[in-house]
């Protein structure tokens, strides 16, 4: 997982081709108040998803995996908080993993927390089991996902 600030994103280009184009693009423009939804950006290769949430306690909030996808969370309208384990310490997941929707959740607690406020982002690795949408009130944020090659 790498956790950071927007304007610092260039350090991690090298980690995939299409976190360049992602960076730039939100970078670029206002998503703040862009409507909710998916931009495509090239194929389902790299898209961004505009979420409106509301944000839940964390004993409310289940660990998530993905197994193609890297996210990159961006916060938008005001501070999140995320938990975080390793996937190798989980056991079992709630339902065998679904591989249309990319995703298996973990009933397991988060080991460790840690709170974006807006202008930060984080990457997340299939290995990095996340909950986000944690805290309180609402939230705009952004989800990138960014297709890791066969």
């Amino acid at each position: 997982m790498v956790i950071a600030r927007i304007e610092d994103s260039a350090r991690y280009y090298a980690l995939h081709p299409l976190l360049k184009p992602l960076f730039e693009y939100v970078k670029a423009n206002d998503l703040l108040a862009a409507p909710a939804g998916r931009i495509t950006l090239q194929g389902d290769d790299l898209f961004i998803n505009v979420n409106d949430s509301t944000l839940v306690k964390r004993d409310e909030q289940k660990l998530e995996v993905h197994r193609r996808y890297i996210d990159v969370h961006f916060p938008l309208s005001c501070e999140e908080e995320y938990g975080w384990r390793h996937l190798a310490t989980l056991g079992e997941s709630d339902a065998p993993f679904d591989e249309e929707g990319d995703y298996a959740l973990y009933s397991q607690a988060a080991d460790k927390w840690f709170t974006l406020q807006p202008g930060e982002f984080c990457i997340v690795w299939p290995e990095d089991a996340h909950a986000p949408i944690v805290g309180e009130g609402k939230i705009r944020k952004l989800v990138a996902k960014i297709r890791i090659p066969d």
